[in-house]
């Protein structure tokens, strides 16, 4: 009875379509929900707040604000996509492609490009006009603060 079982099952899988696919030649269809790997693909937007290294459960995330670098180690990366949820620029992608296949386990690290002459002056105007609307809201506060000092004094 074993015999006939075993040749219906052979017959049939000489007859049908494969169930596995060529994967180099044959790229899969991957779906939306695909857990695949996370990429910065806005360096210049990123401000390096460090939300995507504080919220991942891994910790494979790790943000220098003051060089300007982003890294992710992908061998420990979850692909949970609370970094993609947390980001408050946008600047993480969760692609649904796999990870390729690589020969060392090293960390994916993305540098902040230097600021252009352009860029700079526009920072540093930025700046001097914030650092003025500070020192504007400041002493609005103090002179309010004296005024209802003055007014509880009398």
């Amino acid at each position: 009875m074993g015999s006939f079982k075993l040749g219906g099952i052979s017959l049939k899988g000489m007859f049908s379509k494969p169930a596995t696919k060529m994967y180099p030649t044959v790229v899969p269809e991957y779906f939306d929900r695909t857990a695949g790997h996370v990429e910065n693909t806005d360096i210049k937007g990123c401000i390096m707040c460090g939300i995507c290294s504080k919220r991942c459960p891994t910790s494979c995330i790790t943000v220098d604000k003051d060089s300007g670098v982003w890294s992710i180690n992908p061998f420990d990366c979850v692909s949970c996509g609370s970094c993609v949820r947390e980001c408050p620029k946008d600047c993480l992608v969760m692609f649904n492609v796999y990870t390729a296949p690589a020969t060392s386990k090293e960390p994916v690290v993305v540098k902040k490009p230097e600021l252009t002459p352009e860029e700079k002056a526009a920072k540093a105007k930025a700046d001097a006009e914030k650092a003025e609307r500070i020192k504007a809201a400041k002493e609005a506060a103090a002179k309010k603060a004296a005024e209802k000092a003055q007014q509880d004094g009398e």
